[in-house]
Order: structure tokens, then sequence, then C-alpha cells
């Protein structure tokens, strides 16, 4: 048995993926941020679904389209296969976790 907040680094400068879980149905994935973003005029455009929650720290999330959403502790949102989004700023003091599950496609 694991812990999702075992081995959390105070800062680092690359954000770590983790799969927890890989099999053809569905990937669930722990990121650990520390302050970074997706880079300058990037877009995610996944084939997959994916539903994901922020379990702590914060984050702003862009979608195309609508804005940007200011994610803190508890806040989920599904996002569709193909609906461009983006990762625009993380908390930069503290570790920001991210569970994210992909599914579909």
């Amino acid at each position: 048995m694991e812990n999702i907040f075992g081995d959390l680094e105070t800062q680092s400068d690359e954000e770590r993926i983790e799969a927890l879980l890989d099999s053809p149905a569905v990937r669930i994935e722990r990121i650990v941020s520390h302050g970074q973003s997706s880079p300058p005029d990037f877009w995610y455009d996944q084939h997959r679904d994916e539903w994901v929650i922020l379990l702590r720290g914060a984050a702003g999330l862009a979608i195309w389209g609508e804005g940007e959403r200011r994610l803190s502790p508890g806040d989920h949102i599904f996002l569709p296969a193909h609906l461009r989004h983006r990762v625009t700023w993380t908390a930069p003091d503290e570790p920001t976790v991210w569970l994210a599950v992909h599914f579909g496609g």
C-alpha cells in the first residue's frame, strides 16, 4: 500500500507524473507540480477523456474558449477528449498534487 501524499518534495524544477494504474481501459496518474505550467501557447488536445481532481496546492486551468479557472483542493473537472486546455500556473511555494484519470478513446 502507498500513500498519495507520500514522497513529496518541497521544491522541484520538474513536474513529476507517475502512473498509479495503467491498463487499456484506464490510466490513473499522480501529478506533482511545483510552480510549473504548460509552455506558452501550448494546449493539450488529448484523444482520451480525462477527469482530474486537485488534492493539494492550487492551480489555474485554462479551457479553450472559456478562460481560466482557479482550482483549490477538492475541485475537480471532466475534460472530454479533444477539449483543448492548459495549466496556466501552479502554486510555487508548496507541492500541487493532482489525480488524473484518463479513459475512453
